[in-house]
C-alpha cells in the first residue's frame, strides 16, 4: 500500500469521494452530514491524501487548516473490500505527521455518533483522539461526535 498526495483528478479517486457522499447521506439526514464536496476538498486549504495498492484506490482522508494551529480531518473512507487492512489508520497517520510538519498544536474531527460510525470513533480513539465540544463553526448535534487530539512536536 502506499500513500500519495491527491490532486482529486484520477476517476477512481473522485468515485471513491461520491460513494463517501453518498453514504452519509444514505445513513444521516442533510443537516447532519458535514462531509465535504469535492469542489471543497479542492480548496487551497484542504490536503488530500489517498491510498493505493498497484492501481487501485483503497482509501481517502483530507487536512483542513482552520487556522495556524488547528486542523480538521476530513473526509476519512476506507473501500468496503480493503476494511480491516491498515487503510485509515495508515492515511490517518499520513495526516498526523503533515499535521505536526506544519505545526499544528490540535487536530479535531466531527463524525457520526450512530453504530455506523463505532469503528472511525474506534479507530480516532486508538490514536488519542477523545471527544471534545463542537469547534470551528460547528454547533451541538445529536448525530455528530467531536473529538481532538493535542500534538506533541508541533
Amino acid at each position: 500500500m502506499r500513500i500519495v498526495l491527491d490532486d482529486l483528478t484520477a476517476p477512481a479517486v473522485r468515485d471513491l469521494i461520491a460513494e463517501h457522499l453518498d453514504e452519509m447521506h444514505a445513513t444521516s439526514p442533510a443537516e447532519s452530514v458535514h462531509a465535504l464536496p469535492l469542489a471543497a476538498l479542492e480548496s487551497p486549504d484542504v490536503t488530500v491524501w489517498s491510498a493505493w495498492d498497484g492501481d487501485e484506490v483503497l482509501g481517502c482522508g483530507a487536512l483542513k487548516e482552520l487556522d495556524a494551529a488547528h486542523g480538521e480531518i476530513k473526509s476519512m473512507r476506507t473501500r468496503e473490500a480493503a476494511r480491516g487492512r491498515g487503510v485509515g489508520a495508515s492515511i490517518l497517520q499520513t495526516i498526523l505527521a503533515e499535521a505536526v510538519e506544519r505545526g499544528y498544536r490540535r487536530v479535531s474531527l466531527e463524525t457520526g455518533s450512530e453504530e455506523h460510525f463505532a469503528p472511525a470513533r474506534r479507530l480516532y480513539a486508538r490514536h488519542g483522539f477523545v471527544e471534545c465540544p463542537p469547534f470551528g463553526d460547528y454547533t451541538d448535534d445529536p448525530l455528530s461526535v467531536f473529538m481532538t487530539r493535542e500534538l506533541t512536536g508541533a
